[in-house]
């Protein structure tokens, strides 16, 4: 049985985040903070499955929406990777204030980004796990802008980006983050890398940056023939990460 209860937790810029819990029948104080990708929500991507599967393993799960994002207060186009940063904190602190004594962070994509930089940080977080994670950010969305965008000017000024719209600083802001160096600084802490053989988004070669740069103790898992979704390999990938959890 799992006892699902909506949360809901202010950042530190006083906006309000939306979440979901998934707690095990008996509390055993550990805790999954679950990060959602770009654009994305705390129920995307089976997300709350995830969760639900957790609690049947003992494990709570809070899985949030960043500020601006799903059912969360804020405006999508003030995105940045120390905003999102910051709001992990905020789950984290929610957490701890609850009761929780045990903290594990999972990211997919670009939240598996800002999981990296949070706990680089942040030493109540006790173990890092990430999906398809982004080690160079500041490339990948260059990318998708269509070629490099120039930090300076107004800050404010609209970058379309990826079907969305963000705002010049959010490329300003990536220039301040290195994610290898900080994936360098999550040791002697776990670390687990799960990308797709097949991921068109985000390369595999991203996952091998983040696990050359770290410390031990270290794994990279890569699921074969798993896109950037993970499509028709969600069970493969949900048991490598439950079967990393028990071996914490």
């Amino acid at each position: 049985m799992v006892r699902w209860q909506s949360v809901d937790f202010p950042n530190g810029r006083g906006v309000s985040l939306a979440g979901l819990l998934a707690r095990p029948v008996e509390d055993s104080g550990r805790v999954v903070v679950m990060c959602h990708g770009f654009t994305g929500s705390h129920l995307g991507g089976g997300a709350a499955d995830l969760a639900g599967e957790l609690a049947r393993h003992g494990w709570a799960a809070l899985a949030f929406d960043f500020a601006g994002c799903g059912e969360s207060e804020g405006d999508f186009a003030d995105v940045t990777l120390s905003g999102q940063i910051g709001d992990v904190g905020a789950a984290v602190d929610w957490c701890v204030a609850h009761g929780f004594s045990r903290v594990v962070t999972l990211g997919r994509s670009f939240g598996g980004t800002t999981v990296v930089c949070h706990a680089a940080g942040d030493r109540r977080v006790g173990a890092v796990a990430t999906l398809a994670a982004v080690a160079r950010p500041l490339d990948l969305f260059a990318g998708f802008a269509g070629g490099p965008v120039n930090p300076g000017g107004d800050p404010e000024a609209p970058v379309p980006l990826a079907g969305a719209a963000v705002k010049k600083k959010f490329f300003a802001d990536l220039t301040r983050w290195d994610v290898p160096a900080c994936a360098s600084r999550l040791a002697p802490r776990p670390f687990l890398i799960l990308h797709g053989t097949a991921d068109e988004v985000v390369p595999p070669r991203e996952a091998e940056l983040l696990h050359a740069a770290a410390g031990e103790p270290k794994e990279m898992v890569l699921i074969q023939d798993a896109d950037h979704r993970f499509t028709g390999c969600l069970d493969k990938t949900r048991g490598a990460f439950l079967a990393w959890l028990e071996r914490l």
